[in-house]
């Protein structure tokens, strides 16, 4: 594969927070945006993996955004700077700042969510990738917050090895701020069922053989017009180390 640098970028949203977003690729290449997950980054998520990688050896032009409290993007501490649907308002604003009007637009888990919220909110990409994110992630989001806000609350006190633990290491080595992090538990939004039913994008479901974190993702494709499922090895965490997740989302982008 080629070795393409990676280009970090700023950018004012909506309410004027600084957010960070990242580039990998051709410059003239079809533009692929990618949404990482919830305690994660853009580097985690799709660059220390090589999803980004071969993407771009593939010809198309990536694009990486750091969610807000998360990555290099602002983290501030003020309530009021986590409404509703923030993250959507956020992805919308980065697309806008783009001037993006022909692109694809991907997820995994946190960052499916917000793919999803984004395209029943006027997003309109040609194709859409949803990955590590089942139907009861998008109808009741409140389910997963439920079990992070008590990660995020109770640091330093968990059994070695349990799943807490687990989650509160990962949180260590993504240098994450447990107060922002926090505060965007409260941002979240079901999308309805009808609501899915109705995105006309064709889509792509991947997820985990062993991953049932956020219910069923076969189910999000069946619900969707134009979903296919696809099922990689791993569970919610360590599919996304998995090549097949990279492989996964560039057959299908490149096959339109």
């Amino acid at each position: 594969m080629a070795d393409f640098p990676i280009k970090t970028h700023r950018f004012t949203s909506f309410d004027g927070f600084d957010l960070a977003w990242h580039e990998v690729g051709h410059a003239a290449g079809r533009p692929i945006v990618l949404i990482h997950g919830y305690f994660s980054t853009a580097y985690v998520n799709w660059i220390k993996y090589g999803h980004a990688a071969l993407l771009a050896d593939a010809g198309f032009r990536v694009i990486l955004p750091d969610l807000r409290a998360h990555g290099e993007s602002a983290k501030p501490h003020d309530p009021a700077a986590y409404p509703p649907d923030v993250l959507m308002h956020d992805g919308l604003a980065l697309i806008r700042h783009l001037g993006l009007i022909d692109y694809d637009l991907g997820g995994y888990s946190l960052g499916a969510r917000t793919v999803v919220r984004m395209l029943a909110n006027g997003a309109s990409p040609r194709r859409a990738a949803l990955c590590g994110m089942g139907l009861s992630g998008l109808l009741a989001t409140e389910g997963r917050g439920a079990y992070f806000r008590r990660v995020l609350t109770n640091l330093g006190s968990f059994e070695r090895g349990s799943t807490e633990w687990m989650t509160e290491a990962f949180l260590k080595t993504t240098k994450g701020d447990p107060e922002a992090l926090l505060l965007i538990l409260g941002t979240f939004v079901d999308t309805p069922q009808e609501r899915i039913a109705a995105i006309p994008q064709p889509a792509i479901v991947v997820a985990g053989a062993e991953d049932f974190d956020n219910g069923s993702a076969q189910d999000v494709a069946d619900l969707l017009p134009h979903g296919h499922f696809v099922e990689i090895p791993g569970n919610h965490m360590s599919a996304v180390s998995r090549p097949e997740l990279g492989r996964a989302i560039l057959d299908f982008f490149a096959a339109a």
